[in-house]
């Protein structure tokens, strides 16, 4: 399984360089053939100029300019375009996300899930620097989103997860310009009967560099969004789930190790402790 890395970059010069090199690095050592994105994202500080000092010596690595406008979620939909892969991750660029954990989430998507999720915050997982601002409100969302969905995953809102080809083909086409992107896709992956399976993940605050995302222009925007999917899951009788999806209760195992709830609910099925950590 060939794994493309989207990594979306907009004035990260400081840290470009570790992030690509440490991917590519921990990807290669397990032997698992992949390709680098970095799409720019209208820098100004030389990030362009040093990914592309990056792919002059690295064949697995390319660099591209967003051919949409400005905004994270569409420097993430510009990857999304060009990856050639069999599955696709999405790697923040400022060092806060572990690239080792690539290798984790090739393994549950090897394993047979259409999506592999990391959480920062269940047994095993590694949280070091988080805003406590920024915590406590992602800590709120989450556990609205929670409610709202019924499920048991409890990070949705972090952006670095990775899909099978065949989930992008059917969340898309995708709404979000922003940081909001990073709600849609796995809410829309579920929702469309995509499995999922859950490990730990290691997580830092960036120690270079300042963040893209502003928290007072983002509430209405994941609001939406998280709304919209969840109107179109109650809703649309189903006109949007992938092909060849079921979804009927006391029926035993469906597809790719969802089973249904009591419910008729699709709900998680954790991946082999050996295999991908113990999310339980």
């Amino acid at each position: 399984m060939k794994l493309s890395v989207v990594i979306p970059a907009r004035n990260e010069a400081a840290s470009i360089e570790e992030t690509v090199t440490t991917a590519s690095a921990a990807l290669e050592r397990e032997g698992i053939e992949h390709e680098l994105i970095v799409i720019d994202d209208a820098s100004t500080d030389g990030t362009s100029e040093r990914v592309s000092a990056l792919a002059a010596r690295n064949d697995k690595v390319r660099s591209y300019r967003s051919h949409y406008g400005q905004g994270f979620g569409l420097a993430v939909r510009a990857g999304l375009d060009r990856f050639s892969g069999d599955a696709v991750a999405i790697l923040m660029a400022d060092g806060s996300d572990d690239p080792e954990d690539l290798v984790r989430y090739h393994r549950v998507l090897s394993d047979g899930y259409d999506c592999a999720f990391g959480s920062r915050f269940i047994h095993g997982s590694a949280v070091s620097d988080y805003p406590r601002l920024k915590l406590g409100l992602n800590r709120i969302v989450n556990w609205g989103i929670r409610l709202l969905f019924r499920h048991s995953y409890n990070d949705t809102t972090n952006a670095f997860k990775a899909y099978r080809r065949e989930v992008i083909d059917t969340v898309n086409p995708l709404l979000s310009n922003h940081f909001n992107l990073t709600v849609e896709l796995p809410l829309k992956a579920v929702t469309r009967g995509h499995s999922y399976g859950i490990v730990p993940i290691s997580w830092r605050g960036r120690s270079a560099g300042e963040s893209k995302l502003a928290l007072q222009e983002m509430g209405s925007r994941y609001l939406f969004i998280v709304l919209y999917v969840f109107l179109e899951y109650h809703l649309s009788r189903g006109d949007y789930r992938r092909p060849n999806f079921e979804e009927q209760p006391g029926r035993g195992r469906l597809r790719g190790g969802v089973r249904p709830g009591a419910s008729g609910r699709a709900r998680p099925v954790a991946p082999p402790a050996d295999r991908a950590g113990d999310p339980r």
